[in-house]
């Protein structure tokens, strides 16, 4: 049997899955798990596609590991475990494409070069996404890689729609709106096919929410507007970066605060958002069960602040037929879906708590003008796909 993987290196996570490829060449989840806490306390969690445990595991004392150790353990670990399957072919998560990369691309040496260049639009994840595929180079130099980047979705929205109101040659140069979540987006709208057609050829919304929170306004499937820009940082209030911010403070934290450049970068990244507004944490979560006054004012203003977001892409769309939820906060938190749905009541929305509280497909009620799904998203199985029609058009 043959089988493809999918990786998604992070800041502090390692995810991975195994698709098994049936006789028409399909892919079918077969495994899949995390190494998470990275840098603090490493822990791997791996499964079957039923749940079953295949293997947990920690490393004592390996706060200092790095991505490539970890991944040398899992990879070693895998190469036990695969049941008889070949793996043909990683497929990797990558951020950013830049202007360049519209589509999934087969890792090599002049590819891996040009998106180094492009590490300081996303210091999050670019890093390590990068750091992932030269650490299976190292591993296994004959496999395939393939890079998928999660800018490709948005390449092709419309030009207004990618312009920041700076000088001519800085666009030219580069300096746009890119948005991301790209494959999060791209998977959301193939489901949409399956899940209401007529919906899907119309005007949605799609709130990836998460630890990194974006929305994609999306027109027949396609990606006409997104909250997120030149880099990760703007947008929605995340866990931890800050979103949109007016970029005179960043002005006055550098000339009248004296912050370095790197100082400020470290805030807005890793210290701002919902863990920066409660001094608690960035686990929505956490906030939501704890009663103390900083925490409620975390959570009220990421909702106020992605309705607010809600409400520009609309008026990019020209209306709204439909807003899908999705990723871990929009999959699985109620209160905060029902809490910003209340404030787009304007648009003639309104939820069944019912459903909403059951995490249903549809939470919107028989009367609202605006249907509102939640669609779990799968990342790895669109990297899974991307990855073998890459290979296929080799061939």
């Amino acid at each position: 049997m043959k089988a493809v993987v999918s990786l998604n290196s992070g800041s502090s996570s390692i995810k991975f899955a195994l698709f098994t490829l049936d006789d028409a060449g399909n892919p079918e989840h077969s495994a899949g798990g995390k190494i998470e806490k990275i840098g603090i306390a490493p822990s791997l969690v791996a499964r079957r596609a039923d749940g079953t445990v295949l293997v947990e595991r920690t490393w004592a004392g390996g706060a200092g590991l790095t991505h490539a150790e970890l991944l040398k353990d899992l990879f070693d670990w895998a190469i036990d475990h695969l049941e008889g399957r070949e793996v043909v072919a990683i497929g990797h998560r990558v951020v950013h494409g830049g202007m360049r990369f519209a589509a999934p691309q087969r890792v090599d040496a002049g590819l891996l070069a040009e998106l180094d260049a492009l590490c300081p639009l996303a210091p999050l994840h670019q890093p390590h996404n990068l750091a992932a595929i030269r650490a299976i180079a190292a591993l296994a130099p004959s496999l395939p890689q393939v890079a998928c980047f999660d800018t490709a979705f948005h390449h092709d929205k419309p030009e207004v729609a990618a312009r920041l109101p700076l000088p001519r040659a800085l666009h030219e140069q580069g300096i746009r709106r890119y948005g991301f979540h790209g494959l999060s987006y791209e998977y959301i709208a193939g489901q949409m096919q399956t899940v209401d057609g007529e919906l899907a050829a119309g005007r949605v919304i799609a709130a990836h929410l998460g630890n990194g929170a974006s929305l994609c306004a999306m027109r027949a499937g396609k990606s006409i507007d997104t909250t997120m820009g030149f880099t990760a940082l703007d947008g929605l209030m995340m866990g931890t970066r800050c979103g949109t911010l007016d970029p005179g403070v960043v002005l006055h934290l550098q000339t009248q605060l004296g912050m370095s450049a790197a100082d400020v970068d470290d805030m807005l990244y890793r210290k701002s958002g919902l863990l920066g507004v409660s001094g608690i944490s960035s686990d929505m979560r956490t906030l939501t069960a704890d009663p103390r006054a900083e925490a409620r004012e975390a959570v009220e203003l990421f909702v106020w602040r992605a309705a607010r977001e809600f409400g520009a892409l609309a008026a990019s769309l020209g209306g709204v037929d439909g807003i899908v939820f999705t990723a871990g906060i929009g999959e699985n938190h109620a209160e905060v879906r029902e809490r910003i749905c209340q404030r787009l009541a304007w648009l003639g929305l309104s939820i069944d708590v019912c459903a909403n509280a059951g995490h249903a497909l549809t939470i919107s009620a028989r009367d609202s003008r605006v249907k509102v799904l939640i669609i779990p998203t799968d990342e790895e199985r669109m990297i899974a796909g991307h990855t073998l029609a890459v290979l296929r058009s080799e061939r």
